[in-house]
């Protein structure tokens, strides 16, 4: 929906329903979307984050009768695409993802192919008063960037796919966004390393000139291309996992020129003291499907663990006041969990931000983990739950 005032889009990403395939996705696109418009916006047309998977994006491609219905069934129910989830390639529910969900990789032709042809999707669906989005992984996980080689080829791939949008645009009018979204144990990861690797790589003149190269623009005008066609997520767990302070990161990318395409509402699990308490309650958030990156605070030292799990041998070897911050999000309007906090004050700060400032022009709230959650957590059945998160977000930017 848009929320007027300058404030942008809103809407939650569709990443919390089943969706691995076309199929799934129209169902919960279908079954779900109408109802949620229904109660938060019933008069007003309603925007929609659509997951689109590997697999979609090739059925889509393929088959222009399925984007006419696509299209034709948003219209029909006063409801418009402006972002895509394309971060998960392939299966994202009921199996084991951990950190195959960064593969493949920016480095691969298999990951820049889909990329381009969701572009092609949005440029055909969305309507023409909308840039969309498209939300894409921090590059690669950081344990398999063995090299500046592989730096290199993340980029190459992110110039080829920026030389697709741009001719892309010339050839239709359309003018789709490419966003990475940096997320912990990832080689973009922290806001530094997201600034660093734009301002270095993306937007570096050996990045205009390669764009150039491929488009047939000059240098200046690929160079202010590479601006509006790439830029970030900035979901707001993930760096509030990482100790960031979020008004100050905020702050920080919009001094680089760095843009936001997309913030992104998210809550992670914080325990102010971990105690024995407090690590066996947990329990119940690990093991599973997903990875549940860990960050430590310790004697004002941060310590990284891939998963929960990893932070328990550590506490079962050295006890002690520490810290955790755990990528595992949670319903936003939560503070407190009964055992433990959640980071929803980062939310509210990036919120307060953003009011000020009007940083992004789509907002999107991503709380994918609503299958997985502790039953405690879940509140009525997933319609309510996707409501009371957007009613929750609207009150922080529109209330008084």
């Amino acid at each position: 929906m848009d929320l007027g005032h300058g404030l942008g889009l809103l809407t939650y990403s569709t990443l919390v329903h089943p969706g691995d395939t076309w199929a799934e996705m129209w169902e919960s696109l279908t079954t779900y979307v109408p109802q949620v418009k229904q109660r938060v916006s019933p008069n007003d047309p309603f925007g929609v984050s659509l997951r689109i998977s590997a697999a979609s994006a090739q059925t889509l491609t393929a088959d222009s009768g399925e984007r006419a219905r696509l299209k034709a069934f948003l219209a029909d129910n006063d409801m418009y695409l402006y972002t895509v989830n394309a971060f998960p390639y392939g299966p994202f529910k009921n199996t084991i993802v951990k950190e195959q969900v960064y593969e493949p990789d920016w480095r691969s032709d298999e990951r820049a192919v889909y990329t381009m042809q969701v572009a092609d999707i949005l440029a055909e669906v969305a309507p023409p008063n909308i840039e969309p989005t498209i939300q894409s992984p921090p590059l690669g996980f950081k344990p398999r960037v063995t090299g500046p080689d592989v730096v290199a080829a993340f980029t190459r791939q992110v110039i080829r796919v920026a030389a697709h949008l741009v001719k892309l645009r010339e050839r239709t009018g359309r003018n789709v966004r490419l966003a990475l979204e940096p997320e912990p144990a990832c080689f973009l990861e922290t806001t530094d390393e997201a600034i660093d690797y734009f301002t270095n790589h993306l937007y570096a003149p050996v990045s205009a000139a390669s764009l150039a190269q491929l488009t047939g623009l000059s240098k200046a005008d690929a160079a202010a291309a590479l601006r509006n066609h790439l830029g970030m997520v900035y979901d707001i767990c993930h760096q509030a996992v990482e100790y960031e302070d979020i008004s100050v990161s905020l702050q920080r990318l919009a001094d680089a020129g760095i843009p936001v395409f997309k913030l992104q509402e998210a809550a992670a699990v914080r325990v102010p003291e971990v105690t024995q308490a407090t690590v066996d309650s947990l329990r119940r958030f690990a093991d599973t499907v997903y990875l549940t990156q860990t960050v430590e605070r310790r004697n004002g030292k941060l310590e990284r663990f891939l998963n929960l799990e990893d932070a328990f041998e550590a506490w079962e070897r050295d006890p002690g006041p520490r810290e955790w911050r755990t990528h595992f999000h949670v319903p936003v309007f939560l503070d407190d969990l009964g055992d433990f906090k959640t980071t929803r004050f980062a939310i509210e700060d990036a919120l307060a931000f953003h009011k000020k400032n009007k940083l992004s022009p789509h907002l999107e709230i991503e709380t994918y983990t609503w299958d997985v959650l502790p039953e405690h957590l879940k509140t009525g059945d997933i319609v309510d739950y996707v409501v009371l998160e957007i009613e929750w977000v609207r009150e922080q930017l529109l209330g008084a």
